[in-house]
């Protein structure tokens, strides 16, 4: 073990109590039948003989939503395998089981991924027995990384992405970071700022490609799409607009722009501003109750979709505290801000409303989707505002024009479709590592 790693693993060792109070909180919000010690230990069921296993892993909910298209084609294009998706989170986990569920084949299953201790990481690698390993995004563990590495698992960082803020703070780990990418057999990045970061992190450059951003690959689901267009229905003429993937101290702002809303003047083709609703849906599930109690605080009347409460006219907000129902709910509204980017976060998908055809608006926090909104900055496609009292200013604008909600909305559906292709180009350099049988 060289030393970088050695000193990294000495280091996880000492915080192992922390991490495991970290981990029993994670497990908390699953109704697991296995303990966080075994789930993290890498004590899962060894792949039977002769099964051809490949290993997906994504860090948790926005990742997997992200992969999902990935996680299809590959399941069509290697038939005779099996895929394994792993997930850090509990969260993650429930919406990579709610994807395995919805198959009938038995070929996607899920697992958490092992804390990245030496011994955990071998194990699991040893027992998964994978042909081709991939990590989503950013998801570089050293002790897993090496494991594969030392058992000949043919290793890809797909949809690879390294903002600067991140860079910097791995440049600081740099030789860990350069003994870990060595055990990478191909990286497809998402742009080519991307790429040059992993290079002087001490990637090899001929092992580099910019192929694109997953994202673009959006699918949307029909079923979801007609849950959508009901509730657009049963909401009536009211302006609804969505806050999705929002953070503590971002709701308050947002809430407070709600307010400067309904206080406004009428909006073309709605009844008054008085009566908008906004969706509001957290980030993270252990949130919901707190989220609630704000939107009571604030005097907002709120019905909680978990509950099966209804909005009623009154109603000022419509917590969506349920969990793979963003895109639905996005669907039926005329606006969507996403969250992530009044607070110090680095944004969430942009592209998700864009894909329905939903107006975007974000705040400036967009370190992890720079290169995403700068597309649509290009194509005039995105509402970008500094802070809650803007917010405001712009919902109240645009719930009074309807042209540029329509001009707004189909320019972002454009171009989603036309930055399409990552996919396509990601299984081609997936085949020079696993080709196709």
């Amino acid at each position: 073990m060289g030393w970088p790693r050695g000193l990294y693993s000495a280091l996880l060792l000492a915080l192992t109590p922390l991490i495991w109070r970290r981990i029993r909180r994670e497990h908390a919000l699953t109704d697991s039948r296995h303990t966080p010690r075994e789930l993290r230990l890498g004590r899962i069921p060894e792949t039977p003989s002769g099964e051809r296993m490949l290993w997906l892993h994504c860090a948790s909910v926005g990742e997997v939503l992200a992969a999902r298209p990935l996680i299809e084609a590959l399941l069509e294009r290697y038939p005779d395998h099996r895929l394994t998706l792993t997930t850090m989170t509990a969260t993650g986990a429930d919406r990579a089981r709610a994807l395995s569920a919805s198959r009938d084949d038995g070929r996607l299953v899920h697992h958490f991924i092992p804390l990245d201790f030496p011994l955990a990481a071998a194990r699991f690698v040893e027992r998964l027995g994978p042909e081709l390993a991939l990590f989503f995004e950013t998801e570089l563990w050293p002790n897993l990384l090496h494991a594969c590495c030392s058992r000949g698992v043919p290793v890809a960082v797909i949809n690879g992405r390294l903002s600067s803020r991140a860079f910097r703070g791995y440049r600081r780990l740099r030789p860990l970071m350069r003994e870990a990418l060595a055990c990478v057999d191909w990286l497809a990045a998402k742009s080519a700022d991307d790429a040059e970061r992993f290079a002087r992190l001490g990637m090899a450059e001929e092992g580099i490609d910019v192929v694109g951003s997953l994202k673009f690959d959006i699918t949307t689901d029909d079923n979801a799409l007609e849950v959508s267009e009901r509730l657009r229905t049963c909401l009536g003429e009211r302006p609804v607009w969505v806050a999705g993937s929002t953070h503590e101290g971002e709701e308050t702002v947002l809430l407070a722009a709600h307010a400067r809303l309904r206080e406004s003047h009428l909006a073309a083709g709605f009844k008054r501003c008085s009566e908008a609703l906004l969706v509001l849906v957290p980030r993270h599930p252990q949130r919901f109750d707190a989220v609630a109690a704000l939107c009571e605080q604030a005097g907002m009347p709120v019905a909680r979709r978990s509950r099966g409460e209804w909005p009623e006219a009154e109603t000022a907000v419509y917590l969506g505290d349920t969990m793979g129902e963003l895109l639905t709910l996005y669907g039926a509204a005329n606006l969507a801000f996403v969250g992530g980017s009044l607070v110090p976060i680095g944004g969430h998908n942009l592209l998700e409303p864009a894909a329905l055809g939903v107006p975007v608006l974000t705040g400036p926090e967009l370190a992890n989707f720079e290169e995403v909104a700068e597309v649509l900055r290009r194509a005039d496609a995105l509402v970008e505002v500094v802070d809650g009292r803007a917010l405001a200013v712009v919902l109240t604008e645009l719930f009074a024009d309807p042209a540029e909600r329509r001009r707004l909305g189909e320019a972002g559906r454009a171009v989603v479709a036309a930055n399409r292709g990552a996919l396509e180009r990601t299984l081609n350099g997936l085949a020079r590592l696993l080709p196709a049988k």
